[in-house]
């Protein structure tokens, strides 16, 4: 996928405006977000599937930021959310609750609530326990719960083993053998109105043929619930294709429709797809400084953003390209890429070849606009991050860096210590 970070007479740009000058007014490190590049890829991934008249409806787990999710719903696409939270950051920035679809594991009566008093469009519900809570709370409203059950087909999506979703042995979904039964059992419940087929096997999948294999067996399975007398109106296939971080090569989104336009030819269903990283990875970046170059066993570059701040490398071996946002001459050189967090896993890149960093330069992880800023904390008392987006010439900081007062104001301490 294409983004508009490039360096032009050896500085990066964030489309028009040069990052060394974000850096000098917002201070570092920072994520920079691309609108252009945002919005371009959510027009993409929407026309690889126009033949489907897709409600495309991104996960906000990927980046929460409100600013984000109001431009892409201005682009048309709804919201995936796995909590309430995620819920009123995607009516907060004018998503309607009619292309919100809830899933997620473990969802709360009270979270339940709150969802059915908006009317969201749909609930995936991932156990039969939680189908009999739902239809519980929503017969106490005087309401029935639109929902898909999430089925786990046991497909290897062949991604790594913390981001894989759709084997047996996975928490999430209900095992193929068990759908047909509990959606006989959904039908007889006064609360539940079954409405779907969920199914999402896993994130980065860089290969068509586990989507295949997972998609297959959900037509199948679509194809024997309707000869049983089941209304099958909408069909979700999740999200899960992979972005190019470091060298993959991901299939096209292209591919990837022409695919699912085949697999499921003739048969007649809302489809409905939840991309995340796949919208927002590429279009955000995380600029950060230099602060120390050391030469020991290893030779270290340690700068000023940390595993807390990028988790996707200490969490699953993820690796992120890196540039320097002032090209350079200098000679290149294979170091470790570090932040300053205690933890011998707050290391971003090992064996980085890269022209030899000097104190005070600026570096750009790239492809860091999804699983970043969601996932980041303040461990080591850390100030949590600012998030820029950027549009042409302008920026605007979409998540102010806390004050240190911020922080300790989140501590009560009783008047008896």
């Amino acid at each position: 996928m294409m983004d508009y970070f490039n360096h032009r007479d050896g500085e990066l740009y964030a489309e028009d405006i040069v990052l060394h000058d974000i850096a000098n007014k917002v201070g570092t490190p920072f994520y920079c977000y691309s609108a252009a590049t945002l919005t371009r890829h959510a027009e993409v991934f929407k026309d690889a599937l126009k033949q489907l008249k897709p409600l495309v409806c991104f996960a906000v787990k990927a980046n929460s930021n409100l600013a984000v999710l109001k431009l892409l719903g201005k682009t048309g696409l709804g919201a995936d959310v796995v909590s309430e939270g995620e819920a009123r950051r995607a009516m907060a920035a004018g998503i309607p609750a009619s292309r919100i679809v809830f899933s997620g594991v473990g969802k709360q009566p009270g979270e339940m609530r709150y969802a059915l008093e908006q009317d969201i469009l749909q609930f995936n519900v991932e156990s039969a326990s939680e189908l009999h809570t739902l239809s519980e709370v929503a017969g106490l409203l005087g309401k029935k719960a639109r929902v898909a059950l999430r089925v786990n087909p046991d497909v290897d999506a062949a991604t790594h083993v913390k981001i894989s979703t759709g084997k047996k042995e996975n928490k999430f979904g209900i095992s193929m053998d068990d759908a047909p039964a509990l959606y006989a059992t959904a039908t007889l419940l006064s609360g539940i109105d079954v409405v779907g087929v969920s199914v999402h096997i896993g994130s980065q999948l860089t290969s068509l043929e586990p989507f295949r294999d997972a998609y297959l067996r959900v037509r199948s399975l679509v194809e024997l619930l309707r000869a049983r007398g089941i209304a099958v109106r909408t069909i979700d296939l999740g999200g899960g294709l992979g972005v190019p971080y470091d060298g993959e090569a991901p299939p096209l989104p292209s591919a990837y429709g022409e695919m699912v336009s085949e697999v499921f030819s003739g048969l007649n269903a809302q489809f409905i797809f939840e991309p995340g990283r796949m919208i927002a990875a590429n279009a955000g970046i995380l600029v950060t400084r230099v602060i120390y170059v050391k030469h020991s066993e290893r030779s270290y570059v340690i700068v000023d953003a940390g595993m807390n701040d990028l988790m996707r490398p200490a969490l699953y071996d993820a690796r992120h390209a890196v540039v320097a946002v002032t090209e350079t001459k200098a000679k290149e050189a294979v170091v470790d890429l570090a932040g300053p967090v205690c933890e011998s896993s707050d290391v971003f890149v090992k064996d980085l070849k890269i022209p030899m960093p000097q104190e005070g330069d600026l570096l750009a992880l790239r492809s860091a606009g999804a699983y970043g800023a969601t996932m980041s904390n303040s461990y080591n008392s850390r100030l949590l991050i600012p998030e820029v987006l950027v549009s042409g010439k302008k920026f605007s900081v979409i998540r102010a860096r806390p004050s240190y007062a911020d922080m300790l104001k989140q501590d009560v301490v009783p008047d008896w210590v």
